[in-house]
């Protein structure tokens, strides 16, 4: 397995069409600054289009801390115009994030607090830690999010629990992220890494074009009428049996064979 260093704090480890980020700033139990929010968000821009080479990115942290939010000694005594800049940079890095075209799967290994969390929630797929703690801590400062906790958790765990998170700032337990549905399943320290791989593995042998739009159709279908997003999906559908993967799907199943996509 190929790996990069593209950032002091981030490595990049390639395997095949599966990409493996992590966040290496242990000292700082992973806290993100300008710099590293800035790199990633180039990476991530660069990543949108490989969508023919990379279909699947895990996001992991390293030693107890997956990402405990925004390093705070950067915003002390800042002026108001950096910190500005701060969570505009932020929220672009998110957003482009949560909009790959690739499945993005965010191993959490440790704590996960604030932007940490953001980060999470921009993802597809989350897996926790079992010691994992996540949270959003911005109240005890002051402050509140400002990197998608307000938007993205309501719509994962409901309005009601997400305000209880949010303005207490409580941190939660990894089986109650599984219990609200803010991540999927909760592992054993050593067997995180092994099953958002595995999983990884067997969404990666997936179709690409019907990968790619079924997260699509999802993401986009959230944020309309019901009646468009079911004519938004047909629509999709069609235009996937008319690929070669969708012809290829069809006659392997009816042959009895493992089918053989690429993309076409």
């Amino acid at each position: 397995m190929a790996e990069e260093r593209l950032h002091q704090n981030l490595v990049l480890e390639r395997k095949g069409p599966i990409e493996i980020l992590r966040v290496d700033r242990e000292e700082a139990l992973g806290a993100l600054n300008f710099e590293i929010m800035e790199c990633l968000g180039d990476y991530v821009q660069a990543l949108s289009g490989r969508i023919d080479k990379v279909r699947v990115l895990i996001i992991t942290g390293t030693g107890r801390g997956f990402v405990a939010g925004a390093d705070i000694a950067g915003y002390h005594k800042v002026d108001q115009t950096t910190f500005d800049g701060f969570q505009r940079r932020s929220r672009k890095t998110f957003d482009a994030i949560a909009a790959l075209p690739q499945i993005t799967i965010c191993a959490v290994n440790g704590y996960a607090l604030g932007g940490g969390l953001e980060l999470a929630l921009c993802c597809d797929l989350v897996l926790v830690n079992e010691k994992t703690k996540l949270g959003l801590p911005e109240i005890k400062l002051g402050l509140l999010p400002g990197g998608g906790g307000t938007q993205r958790l309501p719509r994962l765990v409901g309005p009601m629990r997400a305000k209880e998170l949010l303005l207490t700032g409580r941190m939660m337990t990894a089986a109650e992220a599984v219990e609200y549905g803010a991540a999927l399943e909760t592992c054993t320290p050593d067997e995180l890494m092994p099953r958002a791989t595995a999983l990884a593995e067997e969404l990666a042998g997936q179709a690409p074009i019907a990968l790619a739009e079924g997260k699509r159709v999802i993401d986009d279908g959230l944020d309309t009428a019901l009646s468009a997003g079911l004519t938004f999906e047909q629509r999709v559908l069609g235009a996937l049996f008319a690929t070669q993967d969708g012809k290829e799907g069809i006659a392997a199943f009816l042959e009895k064979r493992d089918p053989k996509f690429k993309g076409q």
